[in-house]
């Protein structure tokens, strides 16, 4: 008779464990990260009554989680590239707007700013055309460093979003390390893998993959292995690795990534975190915000150089000799802060007459096995010399020492952040240089008087030459084809990541369904479950009673 009621017992006891892990799915359906969970049975051990063996009832073995490995890793990976492609999008979309904006733009100003050179030419005495070629001059400054400013406000937001970023990807694997302590101790305990906790760090995981290329490998202890970008190590048991950020050393405004030991850290090349939001953004700089801000520059200084030097080519409006319209910076030379010699200094100066070579690109000086390096960061082509100074691309290089140490390096910024920098020399409408000076064979001639217009003629023909070199294109082009060229390739670009970031988008649902419909919780599904649960309990209750009937007729027989 204690046979049927152990049986019942234990069919009351399965039931009991059942509705309870049923409601706890039904509890966390809307529980970020939380996978279903059911319960594990199996038959007890039958026993030998001679006529054959009975069954003893069922034991709970245990309480799983429904969870696929090959899902969750293709979770992680979809994660991590859609979040990349995402951010990328943003950003260029930015710029894009920036760009193409018929109102904001680049391209009215300039056809503005001809225009009136063109007009005054066609009447070199009067001081209203020469005026307007001043205004218009201002509005093409103030067009120049609205637009880089907006660019300046983009890396700055940038520099926090990467901040954040990397501030969340440290608070993660702090978490996931200790999680890995809990669990491994939890488990060691009872010998049950406690399904909540797995679900906690899966989910740490999930927003990790957000952030960055994630990949995990799992220990025999049930401890998470995490490695980020292209297999740096994250969390590695009860240990983590932190990212940092710290100023680039030779650009105080660009914000690096560093990984390794906290009292030196070495910057890392953001192309090896490989995914994620942070990957994304970083790449979105290296290869979109770093090259227009450039180009904008380029052009801003290509501009003004080349009008400054027609404009020293004729006679103002009193047959004064024309001096520059611009003050034109030189371009930024900065100190690498591992120098060992912080007094030497790099310099780089704007050849005169040479500013059609002058490209986008960022260089580095750098000193190495005797000579002097001067690579162009944009295609990595270099120019090695024994002395200095050298001209590279209508910049000369040098270096005011003649003792340089091995490994001393520089940067060269020749025109980011340029656009910003140049102002009107003067606003005196009569200093305008419109009257020839130079003639056609290079000899200064003679003052012909204020109606003379041909250098004015000349300075306006200065919107048509092909003037801009731009790298990556055949030949150089006008300010305009410049600027329409820079407007196309974002505009490319921009296409190409919307379609990319909604294909990545689509790929990313696609993984989340597969995974939900695999470990998520379906409340249709429980409350089936439930029902099904409850009856078996009602069984097994009944089971019971009967049990205790026989068991009563017993008893009465006896008396």
């Amino acid at each position: 008779m204690s046979n049927i009621l152990n049986i019942g017992k234990s069919a009351l006891n399965a039931a009991q464990i059942g509705i309870a892990t049923t409601g706890h799915n039904i509890a966390n359906a809307s529980t970020p990260g939380y996978t279903r969970q059911v319960i594990v049975q199996a038959a007890s051990q039958a026993q030998n009554f001679g006529y054959g063996f009975v069954g003893q009832g069922t034991d709970i073995t245990g309480i799983n989680r429904v969870y696929n490995e090959t899902l969750a890793k293709q979770l992680l990976t979809t994660t991590s590239t859609s979040n990349a492609s995402s951010a990328y999008y943003n950003s260029i979309n930015e710029i894009n707007g920036l760009l193409s904006d018929a109102n904001a733009g680049l391209s009215p100003v300039m056809t503005k700013f001809f225009s009136a050179i063109s007009a005054a030419a066609a009447n070199p005495t009067d001081v209203a055309t020469r005026q307007t070629v001043i205004s218009s001059a201002n509005s093409l400054l103030n067009r120049f460093s609205a637009m880089n400013s907006r660019l300046d406000d983009i890396r700055q937001s940038l520099n926090t979003q990467v901040s954040a970023s990397v501030t969340s990807i440290n608070s993660y694997a702090t978490q996931i390390s200790q999680l890995n302590q809990v669990i491994e101790k939890a488990t060691s305990t009872t010998g049950n893998p406690p399904n909540d906790l797995l679900d906690q760090r899966d989910l740490l995981l999930s927003k990790l993959s957000e952030q960055v290329k994630t990949n995990v490998v799992k220990q025999s202890n049930g401890n998470y292995d995490v490695f980020i970008g292209n297999g740096m190590p994250l969390v590695v048991g009860d240990d983590t690795y932190q990212l940092y950020t710290q100023a680039n050393p030779t650009a105080p405004n660009r914000l690096e990534i560093a990984y390794g030991d906290r009292s030196a850290p070495k910057i890392i090349d953001g192309s090896s975190l490989g995914g994620g939001s942070l990957g994304g953004l970083l790449t979105f700089r290296n290869e979109t915000l770093d090259s227009v801000q450039n180009q904008i520059g380029q052009l801003a200084v290509t501009l003004a150089t080349q009008f400054n030097e027609m404009q020293q080519q004729g006679y103002d409006l009193n047959g004064n000799a024309g001096v520059a319209l611009f003050n034109v910076p030189q371009p930024v030379a900065t100190s690498s802060t591992s120098n060992i010699d912080k007094t030497k200094q790099a310099t780089a100066t704007f050849v005169p007459g040479q500013s059609q070579q002058v490209t986008s690109s960022d260089y580095t000086l750098k000193y190495t096995g005797g000579q002097y390096n001067i690579i162009r960061n944009s295609d990595k082509v270099v120019t090695s010399t024994a002395t200095l100074p050298i001209t590279v691309d209508g910049i000369e290089f040098n270096v005011n020492t003649s003792t340089p140490v091995e490994g001393d390096e520089y940067m060269i910024r020749p025109t980011q952040g340029a656009a910003s920098k140049i102002t009107l020399a003067f606003d005196d409408v009569e200093k305008l240089a419109l009257a020839e000076r130079i003639d056609a064979n290079g000899n200064v001639i003679a003052f012909k008087g204020a109606g003379d217009n041909g250098n004015g003629l000349r300075l306006g023909k200065l919107a048509d030459s092909a003037n801009v070199r731009m790298l990556g294109s055949n030949g150089n082009r006008s300010y305009a084809q410049a600027f329409a060229l820079m407007v196309s390739a974002v505009g490319t670009k921009t296409n190409e990541m919307m379609v990319t970031s909604k294909a990545d988008a689509s790929a990313l649902e696609n993984a989340t369904t597969a995974m939900q419909s695999e470990s998520g919780v379906n409340i249709d599904e429980e409350a089936a479950n439930l029902l099904r649960y409850q009856q078996a309990y009602q069984a097994a209750g009944k089971m019971m009673q009967i049990a205790s009937q026989l068991f009563d007729v017993l008893l009465q027989l006896g008396q």
